[in-house]
């Protein structure tokens, strides 16, 4: 009877062991997936950018001396701020 219950033990380890097993490798799956598919998102994202580009160069520059600016400003903000403090 221990023999049994020993044996039952075994089995129901080495199933738990299965799935887990089962569980890490959907898990890495899923994982590379999502990797690729945020690959080609960001891959679709800049030939987006680059043909905004090559359509609209100079509002493309005003978009990206816009953004300067504000960015050098945040930071002339956070700064200052700190200097403060």
């Amino acid at each position: 009877m221990t023999k049994d219950l020993s044996n039952q033990i075994i089995d129901q380890a080495a199933q738990s062991a299965d799935q887990a097993i089962g569980a890490a490798h959907r898990g890495v799956a899923a994982l590379r997936q999502g990797t690729q598919q945020l690959a080609d998102r960001a891959q679709h994202a800049g030939d987006a950018t680059v043909t905004y580009i090559k359509d609209e160069p100079v509002k493309a520059m005003l978009i990206a001396a816009t953004a300067g600016a504000v960015l050098m400003a945040l930071v002339g903000l956070l700064t200052r701020s700190n200097h403060r403090h």
